[in-house]
């Protein structure tokens, strides 16, 4: 629960709302749970509906530069239809599934930075309100964590991540923008590769990555971006060898070589030119997480990023706050 506020469009004496998850960060594609705690006001009050909207804070790319803004990607209906007495409590449970592209916040317990919220809206009378907003944690699926580790054991350390508005073009991307975490490059890679962007667009079947080099430029070349696309399963991910798997697919990056056809459960579905719709950004929310032996989400670098963290959390729902003031 972040705030619990009356109902602003009815003012003084209306219904308040607040909405409370479930502990725990759900996976994409699983079930969000929780309850909607409502108390009546001074009156009876007809409620038409609870509606449950996610939000992300994404930047996004313009001729001016950039900037940041609040984008909501899924919607809810999760009750509604009943009359609510004065001063009546009630509790509306609900389960709603993840898009399964709904971008990974924390891995390992460790929060990469990324802002999501769960936004409670209430239609009274014909009046609506959106009277609650909640931090939404969502943990990594099996395969996007076990790919991250295999970076981690091939030295690649965590920099930063982001949400991009816009579409990669040449892929199955179903919401309005998307996750890239930035990752510095191991020893082994160091001199080919500056760093490297990794996006994940899960779906029931199966789960694109894409991966973007910036390469190093050479005696007789500036160094460019390099792409490619591959594609793998959630099953059996525990008898995968993700370490070769994924020193495959950066070997085939660096080289700049596309690959087409498939193989086994990681099957490559090719280059597809420039991976995104725009330019491309510069770190995302500063987060800094350092790599080790164990993988990536080791430990935050320095004393500031959690603090920072909480202060841009706390400016988003402060934002929509003011916002819905206004």
């Amino acid at each position: 629960m972040v705030f619990k506020r009356l109902l602003g469009s009815l003012g003084v004496g209306g219904p308040t709302v607040d909405t409370v998850l479930d502990p725990g960060a759900p996976r994409p594609g699983a079930a969000l749970t929780g309850q909607v705690h409502l108390k009546g006001g001074d009156a009876d009050f007809d409620i038409e509906h609870i509606t449950l909207e996610l939000v992300a804070r994404v930047e996004a790319e313009h001729e001016e530069g950039e900037s940041e803004g609040v984008v909501a990607f899924e919607r809810f209906t999760v009750g509604g239809g009943f009359r609510l007495g004065a001063g009546e409590p009630r509790s509306v449970p609900f389960t709603v599934a993840l898009p399964w592209e709904t971008p990974v916040t924390e891995l390992h317990g460790q929060d990469l930075g990324i802002v999501l919220g769960v936004r409670t809206e209430l239609a009274v009378a014909g009046a609506r309100d959106k009277g609650d907003l909640d931090r939404l944690s969502v943990g990594p699926l099996p395969v996007q964590e076990a790919i991250l580790e295999a970076f981690g054991a091939l030295g690649f350390g965590f920099r930063s991540a982001d949400l991009e508005y816009g579409r990669i073009g040449g892929t199955g991307q179903q919401l309005p923008f998307y996750q890239e975490i930035e990752l510095t490059p191991g020893a082994q890679y160091a001199h080919r590769i500056t760093e490297i962007e990794v996006t994940f667009l899960a779906g029931p079947g199966g789960m694109e990555v894409v991966l973007e080099a910036d390469k190093r430029g050479g005696l007789l070349s500036s160094g460019h971006d390099a792409v490619n696309r591959f594609t793998v399963s959630h099953n059996g991910v525990e008898h995968q060898d993700w370490n070769a798997i994924v020193d495959e697919w950066l070997r085939r990056l660096v080289e700049h070589r596309a690959a087409y056809g498939s193989h086994g459960d990681h099957g490559y579905a090719g280059h597809h030119g420039h991976h995104h719709d725009g330019q491309r950004s510069g770190p995302g929310m500063g987060t800094v997480v350092a790599a080790g032996a164990a993988g990536l989400a080791v430990g935050v670098v320095g004393g500031m990023v959690a603090a920072e963290v909480v202060d841009e959390v706390g400016d988003f729902f402060e934002e929509e706050e003011a916002e819905d003031e206004g």
